[in-house]
């Protein structure tokens, strides 16, 4: 803490001892400043105060990189049957109430798979300050287009029917699949304009050009990927969005289309770090992500626009 400087200027300032009256005055004093001061302490920065949506506390590259964030995290399950237009799925959200309300993720799963193969990121992304929804679509033979219809049905299911519905800034959404889940997750994006954050994870989809999709997007893809070769998913995915996008590409070494699907520490800290950046405009974030990673035991190539226009 620093120094209270009415206080520390009366320490230093000579002259006769204070009366008993001037003393109990300047104990009145310091304590208001005091008070003053630790209210100063205990509220957000100058920034915090430009940016209502900052959650948690300052990031750091081990707080972006850890298995867990600063929040509790609780889940709920949603059964198949209490929803229309998606299958049910489960939402992982902070516990406290006592930041306000949350941006919100959907998370879709690929082809053939269900909510179990990307379950590890509902707990590791909702404890750093999100309500996460991992869905399981209607049948696991869906297609893109499908899959991102029902995103956004679960979306528009978690923001105005949930139970956590009261601690969702409806506003401040994003999307987020993998393989066809991650074709779906374009889809999504492409529907909705006003989405404020897009993570295809290893994508695959027919349609191979985006220049419809102004959601900023970071496509994540693999180099040893052979059911969804970056060639021609990941790379025209990401080189097609337009220019004037904030857009990223991260292509993960020594890694498989099926990478997404188990815990992954690169996947996370850039996901945490995207979602922080363009669904809470958390500028603490910005320098994880400019200037742009370099390549890595983890990380084959990673291209993008810096700064971000958003």
């Amino acid at each position: 803490m620093h120094p209270n400087p009415h206080t520390e200027a009366a320490r230093r300032a000579p002259g006769r001892p204070a009366s008993a009256t001037r003393r109990r005055l300047a104990g009145a004093a310091a304590a208001i400043a005091a008070v003053v001061g630790l209210g100063t302490l205990g509220t957000p920065g100058a920034h915090a105060a430009d940016n209502p949506y900052e959650r948690g506390p300052a990031p750091t590259e081990s707080s972006i990189e850890a298995l867990r964030g600063p929040y509790a995290v609780s889940e709920t399950m949603v059964s198949s049957p209490a929803v229309t237009g998606f299958g049910g799925g489960t939402v992982y959200y902070p516990t406290s109430t006592a930041d306000g309300t949350f941006g919100a993720v959907v998370i879709a799963p690929g082809f053939t798979a269900t909510q179990s193969s990307l379950a590890w990121l509902g707990p590791r992304l909702a404890s750093q300050g999100f309500v996460v929804f991992t869905i399981d679509t209607l049948t696991t033979l869906d297609q893109p287009d499908s899959r991102g219809r029902q995103m956004l049905a679960a979306l528009d299911y978690l923001t105005q029917r949930s139970s956590v519905r009261n601690r969702i800034d409806g506003s401040r959404l994003g999307v987020m699949g993998h393989s066809m889940g991650g074709g779906g997750t374009l889809e999504a994006a492409k529907s909705r304009p006003s989405l404020k954050a897009a993570i295809p994870l290893t994508p695959w989809n027919t349609d191979k050009t985006w220049p419809e999709v102004t959601t900023p997007t970071l496509i994540v893809g693999a180099d040893g990927d052979t059911i969804a070769p970056v060639l021609t998913h990941a790379e025209p995915f990401y080189s097609t969005l337009p220019s004037g996008t904030d857009r990223a590409y991260l292509e993960l070494n020594n890694a498989t289309h099926f990478t997404p699907n188990t815990s992954n520490t690169t996947i996370a800290k850039y996901s945490i770090s995207w979602l922080k950046r363009f669904i809470d405009d958390d500028t603490r974030y910005e320098q994880f992500l400019c200037p742009l990673p370099r390549p890595s035991l983890t990380i084959e190539e990673y291209r993008g626009n810096c700064p971000h226009h958003s």
